[in-house]
């Protein structure tokens, strides 16, 4: 499945899942017993990247922990919603606090719950680890798996090709 770039043109912001899109989805846990992610740090310097061309990003996460609001931080996180397993609550928020509407969107989520996002948005992608429902409505699958460089080749793509991109 190629990427259709008249998708990304209007694209304003970027809005991730955290486990499977950010992370690999492993856990381990540290000498507090506090629960712990895996991130990329290529995903993050995309993701800075975009934030420093003008667009904006969102994370919305059905868990709740301390160090995916850490990680959130340090990346500049516009908008961040947690602890929801079903999403679209946290969509329509998003829409309201941002002004950004969804065709000015992408999301990027790997399994049931984010199915309504991806079907929404502008450009819904997915990472090649996904669920079978989700790789089904995705308008892209990512070549690199979730937590290993997913997100940069979606911040890659949309820094070429979305609103603010300077080609």
């Amino acid at each position: 499945m190629g990427i259709d770039i008249n998708k990304l043109r209007p694209i304003k912001m970027l809005v991730l899942d955290v486990d499977g899109v950010l992370t690999d989805c492993r856990l381990w846990m540290d000498a507090n017993g506090e629960w712990k992610r895996f991130y990329s740090i290529r995903d993050g310097v995309g993701i800075k990247a975009l934030v420093e061309a003008g667009y904006k990003l969102a994370i919305i996460t059905g868990t709740t922990a301390t160090d995916v609001r850490a990680r959130a931080k340090v990346l500049g996180v516009h908008y961040f919603y947690e602890g929801a397993m079903d999403k679209w609550p946290s969509f329509e928020q998003l829409q309201k606090d941002s002004g950004i509407s969804p065709n000015e969107m992408a999301y990027v989520g790997d399994d049931i719950f984010d199915i309504p996002l991806i079907e929404e948005v502008g450009f819904g992608a997915t990472v090649p680890e996904a669920v079978d429902e989700v790789l089904a409505v995705a308008s892209y699958v990512t070549k690199r798996p979730g937590g290993n460089g997913a997100v940069r080749e979606i911040c890659n793509f949309i820094l070429k090709y979305g609103h603010y991109a300077k080609n």
